[in-house]
């Protein structure tokens, strides 16, 4: 799956916002990088960790009766990783420095989730639009 040039615009706009973000990738829910805005070149260690973290997440919220993912916040000694729904197919996952203001956080990342989620999606349905081997439904 190829993200549109949209979503990389999302990540720039999103890291504007919030100079306390040290890095966001959106990544599908399998776990392949879409696009990054990050320093590091761990990009898809990151995004295999939140596709693991995202199967743990739905299936915390599923046995306790919270109903669907929508976000998971990690905080460590050195700051926050949180991830973010982004549509159906799609995550936000962004890393932040110990004094980012975490409601500022939540609600820009929710945001940018919900705009990268339509940038996949139109990017999924493009995609079975044009492509003739495309015959089973999502």
């Amino acid at each position: 799956m190829t993200a549109s040039p949209g979503v990389l615009d999302e990540l720039k706009r999103l890291r504007t916002r919030l100079p306390q973000l040290t890095g966001a990738l959106a990544a599908s829910v399998d776990g392949l990088v879409l696009a990054r805005d990050t320093p590091d070149s761990e990009a898809e260690t990151v995004a295999a960790l939140t596709a693991a973290a995202l199967g743990v997440a739905v299936r915390l919220t599923d046995a306790t009766g919270q109903g669907g993912f929508r976000e998971l916040l990690v905080r460590g000694e050195s700051g926050y990783v949180a991830t973010y729904a982004a549509g159906a197919a799609a995550v936000l996952t962004v890393t932040a420095e110990p004094r980012v203001n975490v409601g500022r956080l939540h609600l820009e990342a929710r945001r940018a989730g919900a705009r990268i989620g339509e940038l996949v999606e139109s990017a999924l349905d493009r995609h079975d639009r044009h492509d003739p081997d495309t015959t089973q439904p999502r």
